[in-house]
């Protein structure tokens, strides 16, 4: 059975209430917040949501638990980090000057070789740190009495027994901390050598040496007499990190600092450079070098914006005719599916060399087109990858709408192609459209790289490394090894390019409009895409040049009738022997294709693009193959006997049955493809002996849904369900801390519930009725799940009470037999 209380640490969230009224706890701070700001505090961290907490005392405990902590503290911008930093190595609790002398340094003491920091900016933006920290429920207490949750401190403070482990500001474990497992005689040893009298026992020995350290004056006597060697050693272990190594027989300078104290011992060869020491060699500042300020998007370069605009809409035209050409490929056999998943690198090259793209390139397509839910898995026993229903569809609309799909389906994947290639901890390689490419963070750093373009004026850029370093200072990465947002903003970048959302660095008109909205989007980007084409220029080297985007009937045929030979702002087709072949194969007559290439071309048909057809129409099927093992016949028996006396129809092991027919041992698909090898131009027949139109049929999945993003943590929770929440909240809260009655105090049980017996439980609440007071009642619900509620009873019958509950906020009917026990408010509550 669960109660409203959670189990966890307690130091954070227990204790009476502080003198004068000061919260002396984060559940009694978060008590005196108001509404708004509780919901400020679950907005921005909606893990403390689920499940809603019972009252305050449950959410500032699992505020403090560390998993909460932990993602809290991912979402500070680096100078709110900075901040708990400094709390975390500060005094506890730590009043706010001494943040800010942490924050800012000393100023006024000489020897500060790392330049002054400008403290009037660190000074300005302190209080919108400590708000930050205090919103988030990480730091609570009084400006005298700032205190950071315990459990941020363990996370940011050093372990004073774990040598090499040292805080991210680079100090390490106080006096205190370092000489705990000190014997007395060797800190009375200590206080001689600095100069301090003796004392009568370890902790006043350890009082007195920190006194001396935490002393500017008597400190900066103490290192004048240092020996250079000895400050070149401190030199290297302020900043960090403070551990070092020692041998048994150290140097005589290492010697002068152990013997003072100012490195101290942590275990056999390891010392260590004690907090109090590193702070006065830093000029009292806990950081090198804060950074109160975001870094500028600088150096701006400008470009015109019509440029970026109508380059972006061209490549935004490639876009879409990438996606239809892969698409396409894949309809009449796409690409197995492997048995992990994904596709695989010789499929990738394959596709890549059919769209004349990289790897990288192919991989970003295809994961885009399975982001848009216009290709999946076919889920047939031989898997295969194939365009959906979703993607005929997709094709019937606007250009300009088309694109707006694609690139809103982009925004608001998880699914990362850039991994694509690289190994995991198992030394696995992440194929393309596998399953362990989701990042939840993608969709947030894809909207914040566009949101930081589009502050930028119309038209202009910044460098990458610009980008980065403003991404970093607002999500500091955990380590300097292992930055995905980093990378995920340069896949960004790179993608937006190919999408032409961007163009030269900067963001487009309609890439601005699709950060507000994708429809928007579309209006901006269809003037700015060029008008499909209708026509093509015939060329007498047997090619066709399309000065521009054609009308997709026009570009389905002529891609079955010529092969594509380059791609650009033009596209030109080359007609060959097996192009045209291939035309005859999908059930085109020459008749067809001449009329075709007359009605669609600009200048006259060539000659010899004629005569190419006229021959191949002429030699089309006048060899017949058809399924004995395989036979082939033809009305000429001259061709047959030349087909005999040709060596080069050895493999294929023919012999005549007729005059005009011959048998072969191969599959008719083989004995097809031989005789095309050797300049035939054969055509397949049916038993009833019709020429088979080879054209390939499209393949569909069954109806599909997009992949579903992986979010990256708890969605940000509405505003209704922010409302409710911080009511329930509060009324919980009122339920575990209203005043009862002294003499009507009932029995509780482990958990805090009311016991009574039922006789007392149903004379209590009627009594209730008859004087509309409130009372204080224990229940349990069908899930077994206990709480606490006040309730204001009336009416009770049928073993149901009908009461306004101040916990839901609404009027609700509990069984009676659920209720454990109740108990009548004090006079001057509710």
């Amino acid at each position: 059975m669960t109660t409203s209380r959670e189990t966890g640490s307690t130091a954070d969230t227990t204790g009476s209430p502080g003198v004068g009224g000061a919260p002396r706890t984060l559940a009694e701070e978060l008590r005196t917040r108001p509404d708004d700001a509780l919901a400020g505090l679950l907005r921005a961290r909606p893990d403390l949501l689920n499940p809603v907490p019972g009252d305050l005392t449950q959410l500032a405990t699992r505020a403090s638990t560390r998993a909460s902590v932990v993602r809290a503290l991912d979402r500070l911008d680096r100078f709110a980090l900075q901040v708990a930093e400094a709390l975390a190595v500060a005094p506890d609790p730590c009043p706010y000057a001494t943040l800010a002398a942490l924050m800012t340094g000393w100023e006024d003491l000489p020897g500060d070789a790392d330049g002054a920091v400008d403290g009037a900016a660190v000074a300005a933006e302190l209080p919108r740190a400590v708000a930050v920290l205090r919103e988030q429920a990480l730091v609570w207490g009084g400006e005298d009495r700032l205190r950071l949750v315990r459990t941020a401190r363990e996370l940011l403070a050093p372990a004073p027994h774990a040598p090499g482990v040292s805080s991210p500001t680079g100090l390490g474990p106080t006096v205190a901390e370092a000489a705990s497992g000190m014997s007395p005689g060797r800190l009375q040893e200590i206080l001689a050598a600095a100069g301090l009298p003796a004392t009568h026992d370890p902790v006043s020995a350890v009082a007195a040496l920190t006194e001396l350290f935490c002393d500017r004056r008597r400190m900066a006597a103490l290192l004048a007499g240092a020996p250079a060697e000895a400050a070149a050693v401190l030199d290297r272990l302020v900043w960090g990190p403070p551990h070092g190594t020692v041998t048994a027989d150290p140097a005589p300078h290492l010697r002068w600092l152990l013997d003072r104290g100012l490195l101290l011992p942590t275990g056999p060869g390891g010392v260590v450079l004690p907090r109090e020491t590193a702070l006065h060699l830093r000029a009292g500042r806990a950081h090198r070098a804060p950074e109160p300020t975001p870094p500028e998007l600088v150096p701006v370069t400008e470009h015109s914006v019509r440029l970026v605009d109508t380059t972006a809409a061209g490549q935004a035209f490639i876009a879409l005719t990438t996606v239809e050409e892969l698409l396409g490929a894949w309809e009449t056999g796409g690409p197995l599916v492997l048995r992990a998943g994904g596709l695989s690198v010789r499929d990738l090259k394959r596709t890549a060399a059919t769209l004349d793209a990289t790897e990288a390139a192919t991989a970003f397509w295809a994961e885009l087109a399975y982001a848009a839910g216009l290709l999946a898995s076919d889920g047939e026993v031989d898997e295969r990858y194939v365009p959906t229903p979703a993607y005929d569809d997709w094709l019937l609309l606007p250009a300009e709408q088309r694109w707006s799909r694609l690139a809103a389906a982009w925004l608001a994947a998880t699914r990362t192609a850039g991994l694509v290639g690289e190994k995991d901890a198992k030394g696995r390689t992440a194929a393309a459209l596998g399953p362990e490419l989701d990042r939840g963070p993608a969709p947030e750093v894809r909207h914040r790289v566009l949101t930081l373009l589009a502050g930028l004026p119309e038209g202009a850029s910044v460098p990458p490394d610009a980008l980065l370093a403003r991404l970093q200072w607002e999500r500091p990465p955990r380590t300097a090894t292992d930055d995905l947002r980093s990378r995920l903003a340069l896949w960004t970048l790179d993608e937006a390019e190919q999408l032409g959302v961007t163009s030269r660095g900067a963001l487009s008109g309609h890439g601005r409009a699709l950060l507000r909205e994708p429809a928007a989007a579309a209006g901006v980007l269809a003037p700015l895409l060029p008008e499909p084409l209708d026509h093509v220029l015939l060329q007498a080297d047997l090619t066709a040049v399309a000065p521009g985007p054609l009308r997709r009937p026009l570009a389905r045929t002529l891609g079955v009738l010529a092969d594509v030979e380059s791609k650009g702002g033009a596209t030109v087709y080359r007609f060959t022997p097996d192009s045209v072949r291939r035309a005859l194969d999908a059930g085109r007559t020459a008749a067809d294709l001449r009329a075709f290439l007359t009605e669609h071309s600009r200048t006259p048909v060539p000659q010899p693009l004629a005569y190419l057809v006229d021959d191949i129409a002429r030699r089309h099927g006048r060899l017949r193959v058809g399924a004995a093992s395989s036979y082939l016949r033809c009305d000429d028996e001259s061709v047959l006997a030349e087909l005999l006396a040709d060596r080069r129809s050895a493999p294929l092991r023919l012999r005549r049955l007729a005059a005009t027919v011959l048998a072969s041992q191969a599959a008719p698909d083989a004995l097809l493809e031989g005789l095309r090898a050797m300049g035939y131009a054969p055509a397949a027949e049916s038993a009833e002996g019709d020429v088979v139109v080879t054209r390939a049929d499209a393949h569909r999945t069954p109806p599909r849904t997009p992949p579903a993003p992986v979010p990256d943590g708890p969605p940000v929770p509405d505003a209704t369900l922010l409302g409710a929440a911080v009511r329930a909240i509060r009324a919980g809260d009122l339920a575990s801390t209203t005043p009862r009655k002294p003499a009507a105090a009932p029995a509780t049980s482990a958990g805090g519930l009311p016991r009574t017996t039922s006789a007392d439980t149903l004379a209590t609440v009627q009594a209730a009725v008859l004087t509309g007071a409130a009372v204080w009642i224990g229940y349990v619900n069908a899930d077994g799940a206990a709480s606490q509620r006040v309730i204001a009873p009336i009416r009770v019958e049928g073993g149901f009470v009908t009461a306004y509950d101040h916990t839901a906020d609404e009027v609700r009917t509990y069984p009676l037999h659920r209720i454990t026990g109740v108990a009548e408010l004090a006079d001057d509550v509710v």
